[in-house]
């Protein structure tokens, strides 16, 4: 009984050596909860990188558009600096065309039969511009004017009719008869300006400076005060009284720098300094 009893305890003895050995001699990366616990590694893995690359992205993609909201602002600023320029261009262009015209209209006028220039005494100082030398007024026309009518409407449209048909002299006679007889009229001012036009087409320049300080002096409300001290400027220079033909101009491109009475003073101003005047 006693030597069934150590068989049986043998027996068991060997079999959970057996079963314990069993256990002990499996691999380790065969154990199913290893197994399971790897795999959840490489995905979590696979996630992070999956979102790093996301994010890298998204940024990557905002970047660009930041690029072209860039690229757009600069086509933008560079498009509206090109306009400007176009602009100012065509700006400077009309206005160096017009003073061509202007010295064409002197030139021929001045072929055609007007009056030589009259040359400021050398030996006589120059006369402030605001209080130019008076000139001897002409005689008012006592002859009929074509068109006019007594009005002050139809006698400035018949004197400027003729201003417009380059008959110089019965324009100043009309122009002038028009001052007198409508001295308060709304269209006095203009009549003043374009006597002095007519005179300064004449080349009659001491005349013409007297009639466009008028307008300056009598009329510092009128539209014409622009173009008025430009051609006290202008009537200066031929003259050549350099320094007030400056100021004048100076004036001009100071209180009217964006009007075209401005810009060709300017242009004349650049013009008196290529001729180091």
């Amino acid at each position: 009984m006693t030597v069934q009893r150590n068989v049986r305890t043998w027996v068991a003895a060997t079999a959970v050596s057996a079963v314990l050995g069993g256990c002990a001699t499996t691999p380790p990366e065969q154990d199913p909860v290893q197994i399971k616990l790897r795999d959840l590694d490489a995905r979590i893995e696979r996630i992070e990188r999956l979102m790093t690359n996301q994010g890298l992205l998204e940024l990557a993609n905002e970047m660009e558009a930041l690029r072209a909201d860039v690229r757009g602002m600069h086509d933008s600023i560079d498009k509206e600096q090109n306009e400007r320029e176009v602009g100012r261009k065509r700006l400077h262009d009309v206005y160096l065309d017009l003073d061509a015209r202007i010295k064409a209209l002197e030139a021929r006028s001045a072929v055609t039969g007007a009056a030589a220039p009259a040359e400021a005494p050398a030996d006589v100082a120059p006369v402030p511009a605001t209080a130019p030398t008076a000139a001897a007024p002409r005689p008012v026309a006592t002859a009929p004017i074509p068109g006019a009518d007594g009005t002050d409407r139809g006698d400035y449209q018949a004197a400027f009719t003729l201003l417009k048909d380059s008959q110089y002299d019965q324009s100043i006679a009309a122009f002038s008869k028009f001052i007198v007889d409508h001295p308060d009229s709304a269209l006095a001012d203009n009549a003043q300006y374009w006597l002095g036009e007519a005179y300064y087409v004449n080349r009659d320049f001491p005349t013409a400076l007297a009639a466009f300080q008028r307008v300056v002096d009598r009329y510092p409300q009128s539209r014409k005060l622009p173009d008025s001290l430009l051609k006290v400027g202008y009537c200066n220079y031929e003259l050549g009284r350099w320094d007030l033909a400056k100021a004048a101009l100076k004036q001009v491109t100071a209180s009217y720098a964006d009007t075209p009475a401005g810009h060709l003073a300017q242009l004349r101003l650049e013009k008196i300094q290529s001729e180091n005047h």
